[in-house]
C-alpha cells in the first residue's frame, strides 16, 4: 500500500541538524522500503542523503516535516521523529 504519511517536528537540539545528526537520520532512512523526505520551507530533500539534509540548514527552533511514501516505513518515521524530538541525545538536563 503506497499511502504517504507525514509528521511535522521542531528541531530542539542546540546545534540543529549538523553532520552527526544528519548521518543518524540518513542511516535510519536508508533502511526504508521507499523514499523518506524532509521538507523545510517548501524545500524537499532525500532523508537518506547527509548532504541533502545539511543543505536545509535546520537550526534549533525550525520546523521540518518528514514524509514517508510507504506505510511499511511507519516505524522508521516514528524512530526518526523521536530522535529529533529528543534532541539526538544532545540535551543537557539540569
Amino acid at each position: 500500500m503506497n499511502t504517504k504519511l507525514k509528521k511535522e517536528v521542531m528541531v530542539v537540539n542546540d546545534l540543529g541538524f549538523h553532520a552527526r545528526t544528519a548521518a543518524q537520520i540518513a542511516k535510519l532512512a536508508q533502511n526504508a522500503a521507499s523514499k523518506i523526505w524532509i521538507v523545510k520551507d517548501n524545500e524537499k530533500v532525500d532523508a537518506s542523503s547527509i548532504i541533502d539534509i545539511l543543505t536545509l540548514a535546520c537550526a534549533k527552533g525550525c520546523r521540518v516535516t518528514f514524509i514517508i511514501e510507504n506505510q511499511s516505513d511507519v516505524n522508521i518515521l516514528k524512530d526518526i521523529v523521536a530522535m529529533v524530538e529528543n534532541g539526538f541525545g544532545e540535551h543537557e538536563y539540569q
